[in-house]
């Protein structure tokens, strides 16, 4: 079990084997920290109950458990995130995120598994000076997936809906990013919006939307540039796999970037690699 923080948000990356949790009303009336907790099912299922949802949870599935109320989560040997906020983080009336509490959210498509893809994301940021932003990133997608399983979108903060709508975009890019025709107006027309307001959505990250891409792209690229199972490969044709529509294009990005062509990064680091570049 791994244990940390990102933000306001508390993590637990769980590995167990068959078990249960139960929490009843006795346990609340002893202890009550008014908290609600993300649930994201991992390897394996679980079975879990809670205001008058009974569901099976399969590997990607979320579920809200309010900790305030009584719930009941049965699981035979599985993986799961368990993420823990104080219910105030949450701007959602308490009488509606009851409504939804101990119910499947899929992770398989929609808000769901752009929220499930994040929560697993997070363990590997944990108390890193990132956290703080993927933790609200997180919270402002949830509440938009919940809110848009009651019908209340419109009713939302216009930060939250922009935050999980740019938390999203960034998902978009990332399963995107090899697709050479992959471009602002390309990431605007996937979301129903105009280009000038995606990049309004960009202006706190300190780059743009086409640079953002540029460097998610380059960052690919030198990750395979250094690894030796592919040092047979051309460094055009890794160029290509990530998007750049040719050679020369890809060369002076790299250049302008890694301060040297991409074909000299490679032979410089092939004995003496440097910190692997991000993922």
């Amino acid at each position: 079990m791994v244990v940390g923080s990102a933000g306001a948000l508390t993590v637990i990356r769980s590995s167990s084997g068959p078990g249960e949790a139960r929490r009843t009303a006795r346990h609340i009336r002893r202890s009550d920290p008014g908290h609600y907790q993300l649930f994201v099912q991992g390897r394996g299922s679980a079975y879990a109950r809670q205001n008058g949802h009974e569901n099976r949870l399969a590997p990607g599935d979320i579920s809200l458990t309010d900790l305030s109320r009584p719930f009941h989560c049965v699981h035979p040997a599985r993986t799961a995130i368990l993420v823990r906020f104080p219910r105030a983080v949450l701007p959602l009336r308490e009488r509606d995120v009851a409504a939804v509490a101990g119910a499947r959210i899929p992770g398989d498509h929609g808000l769901g598994a752009v929220v499930s893809d994040l929560a697993r994301q997070i363990p590997h940021h944990l108390d890193r000076p990132g956290g703080p932003r993927l933790g609200g990133a997180l919270l402002d997608l949830l509440t938009v997936a919940i809110a848009g399983r009651l019908d209340r979108c419109a009713a939302l903060p216009p930060d939250v809906r922009n935050g999980a709508l740019l938390a999203r975009v960034h998902s978009f890019i990332e399963a995107h990013v090899a697709d050479p025709d992959l471009t602002p107006a390309a990431v605007a027309d996937a979301h129903h919006i105009s280009v000038r307001y995606l990049h309004k959505l960009f202006r706190n990250e300190q780059t743009t939307v086409a640079a953002h891409i540029r460097r998610r792209r380059l960052e690919r690229c030198c990750r395979d540039l250094l690894d030796p199972a592919q040092s047979h490969r051309p460094v055009s044709a890794v160029g290509r796999a990530w998007g750049f529509a040719g050679a020369t294009q890809f060369s002076r990005a790299f250049r302008e970037t890694y301060g040297m062509p991409p074909g000299e990064f490679r032979e410089a680091h092939r004995h003496h690699p440097p910190i692997a570049a991000e993922a």
